[in-house]
């Protein structure tokens, strides 16, 4: 049985390495291109199954060979795909991502199925008695919060990765129990300026006035922002070399999720994750790059 469920996006990702972001009407040499499962949902289902969770994720694919190859790839690592289902209208969502020499990175989402997850295709029969919800933003806003309020009538705490960002309602905000942002995600839910830990603490108590109950604003190398109505705490992340910045968040997502399902106290959880998303920059592509528990619990002695 599950204990964590993911509703959200999968995704062919199809990446090149380049050795930096063109300019506009510009053409440069990249290198070949890689075909990788990938998709924020199914990172994070697949990020927390690698670190021992028992998760399952619920999403749609088209009846193309990607969709085939991203089911095929959710039962490899161990992810419960039943409900993960074709659709006969939509191609399979795709990632058009480049990499630059730094490892940063460049993406262009085409939704294709994801896009056509509506409310309908959530029923509470696809809320299964698991202990958290994972959801993000590459599906429909309104699927995204009919889950919400689905599993909180059926217990679940809800993990929100507001990614790609767009506004948040404020029932929504209410719905979760932590809000996961980057620094740029919580820019744009926002509409203020983030720049430095003082400005993120700012505006993500923004978020806790409008309903939000812990917001854990992920900061790339500099570690992670824990800020609720009691407290403020900066949690560092660790000194790796950066190889592919690409899935680095939805690492640190499924690693807090393990975290609070192991007991860990919020702040241990937010520094757990913050380890998965070290070592997932360390490698290349999405999901190739996501942690095992053992490879965590080796950087973590350091």
């Amino acid at each position: 049985m599950a204990n964590i469920l993911v509703i959200g996006s999968l995704n062919a990702d199809l990446v090149v390495r380049a050795p930096r972001f063109p300019a506009p009407g510009e053409t440069i040499q990249g290198e070949d291109l890689a075909t990788i499962p990938g998709g924020k949902g199914a990172n994070q289902a697949v990020a927390a199954a690698r670190l021992g969770a028992q998760v399952a994720m619920t999403g749609r694919v088209g009846s193309d060979a990607f969709g085939s190859m991203l089911i095929e790839n959710l039962r490899q690592n161990h992810v419960d795909a039943s409900r993960v289902l074709p659709d006969e209208t939509a191609a399979t969502g795709t990632a058009i991502i480049v990499v630059n020499a730094d490892g940063q990175n460049s993406i262009v989402l085409s939704p294709g199925a994801n896009g056509k997850i509506t409310p309908a295709h959530i029923e509470p029969s696809l809320i299964p008695p698991a202990k958290l919800l994972l959801l993000q933003f590459e599906i429909p806003l309104e699927t995204v919060v009919h889950a919400a309020r689905l599993a909180k009538e059926k217990g679940l705490r809800v993990l929100l990765n507001p990614a790609p960002a767009r506004p948040v309602p404020e029932e929504l905000l209410g719905l979760c129990d932590l809000v996961l942002p980057n620094e740029t995600e919580l820019a744009s839910l926002t509409g203020k300026p983030v720049g430095d830990l003082a400005s993120a603490e700012a505006a993500a108590r923004w978020l806790v006035r409008r309903g939000a109950k812990n917001v854990i604003v992920t900061l790339g190398e500099n570690g992670a922002l824990l800020v609720n109505e009691e407290r403020t705490k900066h949690i560092p992340s660790f000194k790796v070399a950066v190889v592919d910045t690409t899935a680095a968040g939805d690492a640190f997502v499924g690693g807090l999720a393990v975290g609070l399902l192991d007991g860990q106290t919020l702040e241990d959880a937010v520094q757990y994750g913050c380890a998965c998303g070290a070592l997932a920059v360390t490698r290349f592509g999405a999901q190739p790059s996501l942690p095992t528990s053992e490879e965590v619990a080796t950087l973590l002695k350091r």
